[in-house]
């Protein structure tokens, strides 16, 4: 049976783990300490807790100033308030002067709780990639969401680290590597190679294997960090197999599915495919009905894993 864990509960005890190795770690929330399970920091650490109330700009800024002043800031809030409601606050008080603040951004993606479309972060990578300065994380289940906490507080210079919601399949054990800007090969293919960022990592994990009940071996590279993307291995992996599948809970506009074509377009053109919520704003419903509306299971990472290896051989017809 796989384990599932959800990424907001691995990030509150991380958080905790990390302020009890470094005093200058603090938490700022924008009343939402108890979705994010920031509430848990704020138990732990109370004089380390600053509770803003719903105002992200005003979080962002505050957050800016603990940087300015030795401490490493640690954000948190839903990713549409993140990084729609404090984008210029993001931009001009945090990516410009290249300051250390971590912007939480939990709910990332479509599964947020049947609270519809205004809650659900379809184009945060995209605003954050776009960021100068900006490291964008997407880790793919618990396990690496402990491991960028750590890592993002050794590290200088603004992070914005994307979460989901709800539990999902643990696919990484805690003897995985995590460096910020290197992809993680998952599984060795020969037919097709499936990249992937953040929870989709999971259903990938489930399409190699449908994959593989019909004789088609997939190539799988999990890409944790959006920005900066480890070009080489997306280059490597597309040299392996000659067809890429990105994958992702994002809009197929300016996120992994962009990153990864704006690569290949200039170091290895190959033919693509990307999975992911096809330039629309979603709806509120229960998840399984989301993913499958909006192309997002496994069933949809294999099939369009499929309908490129059919497109090669037609075209190798004489």
């Amino acid at each position: 049976m796989v384990e599932m864990v959800a990424m907001r509960d691995a990030y509150g005890q991380a958080l905790v783990d990390l302020g009890d190795r470094d005093a200058r770690v603090v938490a700022v929330d924008a009343d939402l300490a108890s979705s994010s399970k920031m509430d848990l920091f704020a138990e732990a650490f109370p004089e380390r807790f600053f509770q803003i109330g719903i105002a992200e700009a005003n979080m962002t800024g505050i957050a800016a100033g603990l940087a300015v002043m030795g401490f490493i800031p640690f954000t948190s809030t839903f990713a549409s308030f993140a990084t729609c409601r404090a984008a210029d606050q993001i931009r001009v008080s945090i990516a410009q002067p290249n300051l250390t603040v971590v912007i939480g951004g939990a709910y990332g993606g479509v599964l947020a709780g049947k609270t519809g479309k205004s809650h659900q972060a379809i184009e945060d990578m995209a605003i954050m990639r776009a960021m100068p300065n900006m490291t964008v994380l997407a880790p793919g289940d618990g396990v690496e969401v402990r491991k960028a906490v750590f890592a993002v507080a050794d590290h200088d210079g603004p992070v914005y680290l994307r979460m989901s919601r709800d539990p999902s399949p643990v696919v990484f054990d805690d003897s995985c590597e995590f460096k910020i800007g290197r992809a993680v090969l998952v599984r060795e293919g020969r037919d097709v190679t499936v990249i992937t960022t953040g929870i989709m990592l999971g259903r990938a994990v489930e399409a190699a294997e449908l994959l593989a009940a019909r004789g088609i071996s997939v190539h799988l590279l999990h890409v944790h960090t959006v920005k900066p993307l480890d070009v080489a291995a997306v280059a490597a992996a597309a040299e392996k197999t000659g067809l890429v599948v990105t994958a992702e809970e994002h809009n197929i506009i300016g996120g992994l599915g962009g990153a990864v074509a704006e690569a290949l377009g200039e170091h290895r053109p190959t033919p693509m495919k990307r999975v992911g919520v096809a330039d629309v704003y979603s709806e509120s419903a229960p998840n399984d009905d989301l993913l499958q509306k909006y192309g997002l299971t496994a069933g949809h990472i294999a099939q369009a894993a499929r309908s490129l290896m059919e497109r090669r051989a037609a075209h190798a017809q004489p």
